[in-house]
């Protein structure tokens, strides 16, 4: 391509993945434990398309998707400074729930982690050639959070 801002995109939601929070810090009803069924968009940019004609073949995103179904799927997700953190750990190895811990639980630091994942994914696949420019990560029909950037690896 001879412009260098020029780039295809696509993009693949994947949906389904209920768990449970809290906000410790928050002083509303946001610090009780409450669940949501989590979903994420991913955009995908590729300064050339593969063989197929594709940015990104959907089909090949299956280490994506079992990254999330693992991290989100019926998982209790905690703050590590949850100060009933030492509870948590207990219900877990009791087997009462499947505990996360994450630096932070909230939509925003989440759409930034999933995109992480995915750039990782896609650098050691395709060797630079595509990127996940953007993720949203929605709890529910209302509320979602995205994160944008570019890659350092990545040139367009």
């Amino acid at each position: 391509m001879s412009n260098s801002l020029s780039y295809y995109s696509c993009s693949k939601h994947f949906q389904g993945y209920p768990c449970c929070h809290r906000q410790w810090k928050h002083t509303g009803h946001c610090r009780f434990v409450h669940g949501y069924s989590r979903s994420f968009t991913f955009w995908f940019r590729a300064k050339e398309l593969d063989q197929y004609g594709f940015v990104v073949d959907f089909s090949d995103l299956h280490f994506l998707e079992e990254k999330l179904r693992n991290h989100f799927d019926h998982t209790f997700l905690v703050n590590s400074d949850d100060p009933l953190i030492e509870h948590w750990e207990i219900l877990h190895k009791q087997g009462a729930l499947d505990l996360r811990v994450m630096e932070n639980v909230g939509m925003e630091f989440t759409s930034k982690l999933v995109w992480e994942w995915a750039n990782s994914i896609l650098l050691k696949r395709d060797e630079g050639r595509t990127c996940c420019n953007r993720v949203e990560a929605r709890e529910n029909d209302f509320n979602s959070a995205c994160f944008e950037s570019i890659p350092e690896w990545f040139s367009v």
